[in-house]
């Protein structure tokens, strides 16, 4: 089992920034697909930025530019680096991890292991 606890979600205006952090316990070496997603009221959950174990990221196209995904090995950590944020950003962030490395390559949405998720509301 791999547990994944989210943290920096926040209010921030227009333009302003804001880093997500997703620190991963249990058994993490069998996860080789780490990725952050969001889901707004009403709408359905999206994959915004994908991240490997061999370190190949990919992103959706609405925040390629704006967001990156890194993260800390030796902390187990997951990062969401956001810039640029708009009121379309607003929703709330969950971080995730899977088993499959190909996950990432076809930006599934079924994943093995998720967060609780962490509030993220950009006001124009």
């Amino acid at each position: 089992q791999v547990q994944l606890v989210e943290s920096g979600g926040g209010s921030v205006q227009a333009g302003e920034s804001l880093r997500l952090s997703c620190v991963a316990s249990g058994y993490t070496r069998n996860t080789h697909c780490m990725a952050w997603f969001r889901q707004a009221p009403g709408e359905e959950r999206e994959g915004v930025a994908y991240l490997d174990s061999a370190g190949d990221s990919r992103y959706a196209d609405s925040v390629k530019g704006r967001f990156t995904i890194s993260e800390d090995n030796l902390q187990k950590t997951l990062y969401l680096q956001m810039d640029s944020l708009k009121p379309e950003d607003s929703a709330m962030y969950f971080c995730a991890a899977d088993r499959r490395a190909s996950s990432c390559f076809y930006r599934r949405v079924d994943f093995d292991y998720w967060g609780q998720g962490t509030q993220v509301t950009v006001s124009s």
